[in-house]
């Protein structure tokens, strides 16, 4: 698969989207360009899919999209969410990158 979560990953999803005001459809990661190593990780809630321009993956009944732009870029990524000393958050462990800036919130291809 492409892209995966751990379960710890999808539980705080999950746990985060029911906090939520109104209802999303499911999670969507991008990879956008920027940071000090030129690629950055995106993730939000979103109400929509789009057939033509996402593809959809499902983990324990949660919808994660990615676009097709984005996914060439993810290719075997794993999120993980971490919770130790130096904070909390989601994070990326990707194959495709070849290499990330010192604070590790971008990553070269």
């Amino acid at each position: 698969m492409p892209i995966s979560l751990t379960e710890k990953a999808k539980e705080k999803v999950k746990e985060i989207m029911s906090e939520q005001p109104e209802p999303f459809a499911g999670l969507r990661i991008q990879v956008v360009g920027g940071g000090c190593s030129g690629f950055s990780y995106r993730m939000g809630f979103d109400k929509a899919f789009n057939e033509q321009s996402d593809t959809m993956f499902e983990f324990d009944g949660l919808k994660v999209f990615v676009d097709k732009a984005s996914l060439m870029y993810m290719d075997g990524a794993e999120v993980d969410y971490v919770d130790g000393l130096h904070g909390a958050g989601f994070k990326f462990s990707n194959p495709q990158s070849s290499g990330s800036c010192g604070c590790g919130s971008s990553f070269s291809v």
